[in-house]
């Protein structure tokens, strides 16, 4: 098994330097030939990254549904929220936004699992904490049970994204990535409904097959502007069709089974630095109107004709801060 791991690991880096070279040169024979006006835009939303911007977030996500007209959306079950105390289930939060949802035929991602879109990343309840790694498997697949029984017939959920990037090591208080409870967590919600089943991974920094084989829709994120502790804010030199390539690639070697791959996480919002949140005026000078128009054209030329956009909160925050520049220009991407 180490053997075929380092093989196959070697295979993956071999096939990412050539993606790489082959995506460039592509780029650069046909340049903007692939940007499309069809490419349907969608939005991740975060109750708990809402209230942390001090928004009402109820309000907040129904001015996303009937003022900005968003019809697919990408929502987080986090553990700690839903399952305070062992047993003890609070559904208040996913029932109001899928309700709310379902009124407006809105199509919903379901993410479910310990891992889930915004930071710390792995949003584990306090008393899951305390118990052993075995301990706590098991209670995160009872956990799962639970979310997807409540949901599986719910008109608005369209597909179960089954933990958020659960093979990169990123994050705070995460146990360590594991293929083999990744299986039974795909096993357990197949078991119980027949939806899609999406699976995700790093953009620039995953290998994808793990995640792609698993699933039956992938969905890379995509970030352009970083801040690296060397460099500080830098822009992937990737071009766009970089992630195609590597997505047709990958699929044609390890996950032929795969149906598609869906563009989960496009950075519309500034990247801060070490994770501290600094003046609206500074953040609007990391990430600027331009910043996001251009980000906007490359996600147009990527081929990819379903891209969820990580950043929703922060239009609204910036809104209020003075800056309603964001919010305009989003309006402009869901009519």
């Amino acid at each position: 098994m180490a053997r075929f791991s380092k093989r196959r690991g070697s295979h993956l880096w071999i096939l990412v330097i050539v993606i790489f070279i082959i995506a460039f040169a592509i780029n650069t024979v046909l340049g903007s030939r692939y940007s499309t006006s069809e490419t349907k835009f969608g939005v991740t939303f975060s109750p708990k990254f809402a209230r942390y911007l001090k928004l009402d977030w109820q309000r907040t996500y129904v001015q996303i549904l009937d003022g900005l007209k968003v019809k697919d959306l990408r929502i987080p079950t986090y553990w700690d929220i839903l399952e305070p105390q062992p047993d003890q289930f609070d559904f208040m939060e996913t029932d109001y936004m899928l309700d709310e949802a379902g009124k407006r035929q809105a199509r919903i991602i379901v993410v479910v699992g310990a891992k889930q879109p915004r930071w710390p990343e792995c949003h584990i309840p306090v008393w899951a904490k305390k118990l052993t790694v075995t301990e706590r498997k098991e209670k995160l697949l009872q956990f799962i049970g639970k979310v997807v029984k409540r949901y599986k017939d719910h008109p608005a959920v369209r597909a179960w994204q089954i933990e958020n990037e659960p093979l990169l090591s990123f994050g705070e208080g995460c146990d360590n990535p594991d293929t083999g409870l990744l299986k039974k967590e795909v096993e357990l919600v197949r078991s119980l409904s027949n939806k899609t089943i999406i699976m995700t991974d790093s953009g620039e920094l995953g290998f994808w097959a793990t995640s792609m084989s698993l699933s039956d829709v992938f969905g890379t994120t995509l970030y352009r502007q970083v801040n690296d502790k060397f460099l500080g804010y830098v822009t992937y030199p990737l071009p766009p069709y970089f992630y195609m390539i590597k997505s047709n690639l990958v699929r044609s070697i390890f996950a032929r089974g795969n149906k598609k791959t869906i563009v989960v996480e496009f950075q519309a919002e500034p990247w801060l630095a070490d994770g501290i949140f600094v003046p609206a005026k500074q953040q609007s000078e990391h990430f600027t109107k331009m910043n996001f128009e251009r980000n906007i054209n490359f996600a147009k030329k990527t081929g990819f004709d379903e891209i969820y956009l990580w950043g929703i909160e922060w239009w609204y925050f910036m809104d209020k801060q003075g800056y309603p520049e964001y919010l305009e220009f989003a309006k402009t991407l869901f009519r």
